[in-house]
């Protein structure tokens, strides 16, 4: 079966922050993203998994044009990717749900104008704004709910009302960052399971953007492990899950497995990452890694084919 084109194409994509504290201190410059290059097809789901701070939420904005690249391309449907705004081209083909889903919804506005807004910055009419969000709350399980306000839900209610917001629009592309971390166990899987169900009925590609590699290997089909800025690893769900082979994401599969590959990997990670504003020479995981030679600590590694469609950095292979 032929797989489906490419909706969203990262270019050797680099973002660099430009960072000052105080008014006479020496800037220093952080490489929040650093060289990144993926393809989100068409209709899929893609996974983006790292530890806090390695740059996977600063990958997602720059996929919504909150950001715009320093360096390299980041384009959609094969054309640069414009920055984010009711005036732009892309206007709600790219949405985001956020972790915190009060960072999309005002407190002040109903539930309802809160789901038609997007549709109100394309110009949709009015009529057609109330038929399209009254449907997708129905979807959500929030059926007859439009006129309460946010404060009247709980916090897994009130992600179904993001999720609702992010595809009142039919959207190409969903950015989901982080979307149920900020959620207990049980609500977290209600929440995913809707996410994948709307995937099923609209058709969306999602970026799916998490820390934990057991809720990004429930969702995606591909998976993308991000350290310190960079791609380390890329593979299909099931290669990487039964053979992953850069040592960082053995570590993250070991802290997700509940005991299933305890034999097989080695001993999670201790410590923390390095500064992004001081990263090590060389591979830029070699200071946690149990494996690292003389090699990784002079040598950024290249990719290496391990597999069909994985592929990692790392000079051990």
């Amino acid at each position: 079966m032929p797989q489906a084109p490419p909706i969203l194409t990262f270019e050797d994509v680099t973002r660099i922050f430009r960072l000052r504290r105080g008014f006479f201190a020496e800037s220093k410059t952080l490489a929040a993203v650093d060289g990144v290059n993926f393809a989100l097809r068409k209709g899929e789901c893609l996974g983006l998994v790292g530890e806090s701070g390695c740059g996977k939420s600063t990958v997602g904005r720059l996929a919504c044009g909150l950001l715009r690249p320093s360096s390299g391309r980041a384009l959609f449907d094969g054309k640069p990717l414009p920055e984010a705004g009711a005036d732009s081209w892309a206007a709600g083909r790219i949405q985001m749900i956020f972790q915190d889903p009060s960072s999309s919804l005002n407190s002040k506005r109903s539930v309802y104008a809160s789901v038609a807004e997007p549709l109100a910055a394309r110009n949709v009419p009015r009529a057609e704004r109330r038929e399209r969000a009254e449907a997708m709350l129905a979807a959500v399980s929030l059926d007859g709910m439009g006129k309460r306000y946010p404060h009247e839900f709980s916090g897994g209610q009130r992600q179904r009302i993001a999720v609702a917001r992010a595809l009142v629009t039919h959207p190409d592309v969903v950015i989901c960052d982080e979307p149920v971390s900020s959620l207990d166990a049980s609500v977290q899987a209600q929440t995913l399971n809707l996410l994948r169900d709307m995937q099923e009925r609209l058709s969306p590609a999602y970026l799916f953007i998490s820390h934990d590699m057991a809720v990004v290997g429930f969702m995606c089909e591909r998976i993308l492990v991000m350290y310190l800025g960079r791609i380390v690893e890329e593979a299909p769900r099931d290669a990487l899950f039964e053979n992953a082979a850069h040592p960082y994401s053995q570590a993250l599969l070991a802290s997700a497995s509940g005991g299933r590959w305890e034999k097989k990997l080695p001993p999670l990670l201790a410590g923390e990452p390095p500064s992004p504003l001081a990263p090590p020479p060389g591979c830029s995981f070699h200071p946690r890694c149990p494996q690292a030679t003389a090699v990784c600590r002079e040598e950024i590694p290249a990719w290496k084919d391990v597999s069909p469609g994985q592929r990692a950095r790392c000079h051990r292979l």
